[in-house]
């Protein structure tokens, strides 16, 4: 049985991603996000032994969220350029080397198990394959002035797609022979394996198998994936902690210095609980204090953020997903402001949607009432959800 292996490049920046300063890879799409949809396609397909992530030095708390509970083997590190990365991936493995190996783009979510399947099958044939789809619009080359100088025969020209499929020893050993030779510059695998002889064979890509790269690219998506869930859900949610003696608060994840602490018998995080609240009244699937009963010794002192997934995890459960959220805090002090853009970045990661569809205000009660006598915070969410028909 031929051993094989898969290489996920995700080291990169995202830069032509407008629209945040999370790499696209870890930004969510149609409601989980890119990377974690790539890493679920490729582990759940048997042919797969082995998935080697391989990912920006700067994105491992990025990556273990996206990767939470998926058995890839740990991330490395990639480089300044593609090919460097893509090495880093073939080193990794080389201690028990696979017989092919699959070299897949992050950006590339929507891969199915069966071009998967093509891609092993070309690749035990051939030695070095890849996916791509004919040309349908006319193509042309145009000059420095911008007229077009000339139109190219389509009939001969494909457009290149991943995963790219290779004995792993002849890849592994033309990327070495390249670093040595000090070329990192080939754009795909293909092109490295056509520069160190290698006859590359091309068998059919997908359609749907696109390289998400635009803003434009996440904005058609979500649309899309919104359209097909038409049970809109609104819940509310309200929490209420007392300030006890203490030096920071915990809101919405964020820990912010204070002169008191809250208490309560986890965290006491009023923001995520009520939006855990607002989330499951949606479902309308009981409440915080059902699932997570404060007489539960098991409870004490837990991050809420548990609470909250928990929440994503039975709408996720339901095939649904957060339309938005938004959450209202009433305080004296702290002073939120200075605090909700991390908030709501941090709100946003968890539950795997872009920050616009996430909004934190704040206001005081005007010296009135327990809150305006500073005695402790008051949080209000609600939470939009679509659920299938």
């Amino acid at each position: 049985m031929t051993d094989v292996a898969a290489v996920v490049v995700a080291a990169g920046r995202g830069t032509r991603a407008a629209g945040g300063s999370v790499p696209k890879q870890f930004r969510p799409i149609g409601g989980e996000t890119m990377l974690r949809r790539t890493l679920l396609t490729l582990v759940q397909d048997a042919k797969l032994a082995r998935v080697q992530p391989v990912i920006h030095p700067d994105d491992h708390g990025y990556f273990q969220s996206a990767a939470a509970g998926i058995p890839t083997l740990p991330p490395v590190h990639g480089g300044a350029t593609r090919q460097i990365s893509v090495r880093a991936g073939l080193e990794a493995l080389s201690d028990t080397p696979p017989d092919v190996v699959l070299v897949h783009d992050a950006a590339r979510p929507f891969a199915s198990a069966a071009l998967i399947a093509r891609a092993v099958k070309a690749a035990a044939e051939c030695g070095a394959a890849i996916p791509a789809l004919p040309v349908t619009d006319t193509v042309k080359t145009v000059d420095a002035e911008g007229h077009v100088d000339k139109t190219l025969d389509r009939s001969i020209l494909r457009l290149v797609q991943t995963p790219q499929a290779f004995d792993y020893a002849a890849l592994l050993a033309a990327h070495r022979t390249a670093a040595a030779q000090g070329r990192d510059d080939f754009t795909d695998d293909a092109a490295l394996a056509e520069w160190a002889g290698m006859k590359v064979a091309v068998f059919a890509g997908e359609p749907g198998n696109i390289k998400v790269t635009t803003a434009d690219d996440f904005a058609r998506i979500d649309a899309e994936a919104f359209a097909r869930l038409g049970d809109v859900r609104t819940g509310s949610g309200i929490d209420v902690h007392a300030f006890a003696p203490g030096d920071h608060v915990t809101l919405g994840g964020i820990r912010i210095g204070h002169t008191h602490a809250l208490t309560g018998h986890s965290d006491a995080d009023v923001a995520l609980h009520a939006l855990t609240d607002a989330v499951l009244g949606a479902l309308a699937d009981g409440d915080i204090g059902a699932h997570f009963p404060p007489s539960d010794p098991q409870w004490k002192g837990a991050s809420s953020d548990r609470f909250f997934l928990f929440a994503l995890d039975r709408l996720k459960a339901r095939g649904g997903r957060v339309a938005h959220l938004d959450l209202n805090i009433v305080c004296e002090a702290p002073k939120i402001g200075p605090h909700r853009d991390a908030m709501r970045d941090n709100i946003a990661r968890l539950a795997g949607i872009s920050v616009d569809r996430v909004a934190v205000k704040a206001t005081t009660s005007e010296r009135l009432g327990f809150t305006g006598r500073g005695e402790g915070i008051v949080a209000y969410a609600t939470a939009t959800v679509r659920l299938p028909l």
